[in-house]
């Protein structure tokens, strides 16, 4: 069986040479590069990639190009700063040459914050589903977050996927700010937001605060010591900014409406 592994990146110098060191025995590699002004593409290219470069359409749309620039008879895909642990290294090459009853695997993905193993408070196992046939899987349309959609059926492999997810607190906040505006975007057009103050201060206040108590003390975030507390007051935080960023959305549209009310009364 042909193994097609594919990648989107942007500016990923830093991690792409460890991702694809970790799976040199796919038998092909496709990158795609929306505009990396880094090393990324040398980097890519130095390791036997096929670079693709394409203005970005968002997270989905661009993974669900680089699915369609495989030939293999399974695909994997990774982000870029992912890389197989060894034993699921060996456990993929174990098992496609195999027969196979399901179209796709479920991978646990271990989640690195500042180079600590987050195991607790509902970041692990944290399964993903990575390794399918070719035409059996394609991701949803959305603008964060994003998740396969799978004609068949799926199982799961017992090794993990490596995430260096966050080395720092920098980029940790750079990410949350980004996906909490994305989430927020969701939550609009979904129509999830009210403007009523009892409804601000359930999402804004009210949520974040449940989310920490839920995760680290329920789901037992505590016992990843310092950098789990960390983890579980910032990823509260982002709970609260998305609301709030969903809220100035719908304040945005409110504000609107009432100048087009006026101005057809001026009319």
């Amino acid at each position: 069986m042909k193994l097609s592994v594919c990648i989107i990146t942007l500016n990923e110098e830093a991690n792409i040479a460890r991702t694809l060191a970790s799976v040199r025995f796919a038998n092909e590699i496709i990158v795609v590069d929306s505009g990396s002004t880094d090393r990324t593409v040398e980097i890519a290219r130095e390791h036997g990639a096929q670079v693709f470069i394409e203005p970005w359409a968002g997270f989905a749309a661009q993974k669900n190009s680089a699915i369609d620039k495989c030939t293999g008879d399974w695909i994997l895909s990774l982000d870029a700063d992912e890389e197989l642990s060894t034993e699921l290294q060996a456990q993929i090459r174990a098992l496609l040459p195999s027969q196979h009853f399901c179209e796709a695997y479920c991978i646990p993905r271990r989640n690195l914050f500042f180079g600590r193993w987050i195991k607790y408070g509902g970041f692990y196992p944290d399964r993903k589903l990575r390794l399918f046939k070719r035409g059996a899987a394609r991701f949803e349309p959305r603008p964060v977050h994003e998740t396969m959609t799978l004609s068949g059926c799926a199982t799961d492999l017992n090794c993990d996927i490596i995430h260096h997810a966050y080395p720092t607190l920098e980029s940790y906040i750079e990410h949350m700010n980004l996906y909490s505006t994305l989430g927020a975007e969701i939550a609009f057009t979904n129509g999830q937001i009210s403007r009523s103050l009892p409804a601000f201060l359930t999402n804004v206040v009210l949520r974040p605060t449940a989310t920490f108590v839920w995760n680290y003390f329920f789901r037992l975030g505590f016992l990843d010591g310092r950098e789990g507390l960390l983890l579980h007051l910032y990823h509260c935080t982002y709970v609260g900014w998305k609301y709030a960023k969903a809220w100035q959305l719908g304040l945005g549209r409110g504000l609107r409406e009432q100048r087009d009310r006026l101005g057809g009364k001026h009319e």
